[in-house]
Formats: C-alpha cells, sequence, structure tokens
C-alpha cells in the first residue's frame, strides 16, 4: 500500500511538472544576443515567463516578434498574448503575482507576408530601473510553438535638449517679469 501511495505522488509531481509555466531568466539590459525566447507549446494551454532586469537609465524594451509560422489551422495559437509585468517582490509562475504592475496586454496579429498561416506579437515600451517579466500565454493546437527575441535598448536623448529645458523655464520667467513690470 505504501508503494502504490508512493507511485501515487511521484506520478502526481512528474505530472505537475509537465504542466508547469516556462520560466527563462533573460539578464539584466538584454541584448539581441541574449534575449531569445522560445517554446513548442503542442495542443497545451501554456503561461511563460520570460525574467530580465533593467539596470541604469530608463530603457525601450522591444518585444521584436513572438511569432507562431504554422502549416495549417490545427497548428494555430488560440488567444496567443504577451505582456509586460513589473515584478513586485517575487515572480508567479501561476500568473501575476497580486502587487506586479502590468503594462497592457498585446494580442497577437496576423503576419504581414503570410496572414493565413503565421501570428505575430510585437510592441515597444519605455521602462525605467526595476526587475520584469514578458508573459506568454495561449492555447495551442497540433504542433504550436513560438519564438521571439526581448533587446533592451537606452534612452539616446536628442541633442540639444538638456540645454533646451532651462533655457525654455528661463525664457518663461522673463516673458513672466517683463508682462509684470508692464502692468
Amino acid at each position: 500500500m505504501k508503494k502504490l501511495l508512493l507511485a501515487g505522488v511521484c506520478l502526481g509531481f512528474f505530472a505537475t511538472m509537465a504542466d508547469a509555466a516556462i520560466i527563462q531568466d533573460l539578464g539584466v539590459n538584454p541584448t539581441s544576443a541574449q534575449g531569445d525566447f522560445r517554446n513548442s507549446v503542442g495542443g497545451a494551454t501554456f503561461e511563460d515567463q520570460y525574467t530580465f532586469q533593467l539596470l541604469g537609465a530608463p530603457q525601450f524594451v522591444s518585444i521584436a516578434s513572438a511569432t507562431n509560422v504554422y502549416t495549417g489551422a490545427g497548428d494555430f495559437i488560440t488567444g496567443f498574448t504577451g505582456q509586460l509585468f513589473q515584478v513586485v517582490g517575487t515572480v508567479d509562475p501561476s500568473g501575476p503575482g497580486g502587487d506586479d504592475i502590468g503594462f497592457g496586454a498585446i494580442g497577437a496579429t496576423p503576419c504581414a507576408g503570410d496572414p493565413t498561416g503565421c501570428q505575430i506579437l510585437s510592441g515597444r515600451r519605455l521602462l525605467g530601473e526595476g526587475n520584469y517579466y514578458l508573459e506568454i500565454s495561449g492555447t495551442g493546437g497540433g504542433s504550436a510553438g513560438y519564438g521571439g527575441n526581448l533587446t533592451t535598448v537606452g534612452v539616446v536623448p536628442i541633442p540639444g535638449m538638456a540645454l533646451a529645458v532651462p533655457f525654455g523655464a528661463l525664457g518663461f520667467g522673463w516673458l513672466a517679469r517683463r508682462r509684470r513690470k508692464s502692468a
């Protein structure tokens, strides 16, 4: 009886492992060299999370693409969405934690070059320093799978903008003072 109970517990553990979400760390300030992700989801429902950390000045985070190329309608991913979250506490493998801050879901659209055989998620957002994750979810059909890339790029200042703001403020102050004197 003990062996049967132990076998049942082990079987339950391994079944849970098979259904577990993928959590992959893309590192600090990921670039195209380290920001690749993919999953062959087959006919399963999935909720995958790709963690990353941003250090330094605000950066643009680009989901260059999360693409599902399929040969038949049976390989389509239903509810194929992606969303960025800022981590507050720890990443929750069963979904966004109660404190995590979400930045709007991105729904898949047909690929421009192959609208009947390809789905794509893409987007871009300016984020500050912190811990984040990209969550990709949906229900795959047949031999569905996706792959993509997450890249961060530092904000490039516009030449002269650093001086424009203080001089602009001085200009408004000068105008206000001039108006007070003439009144």
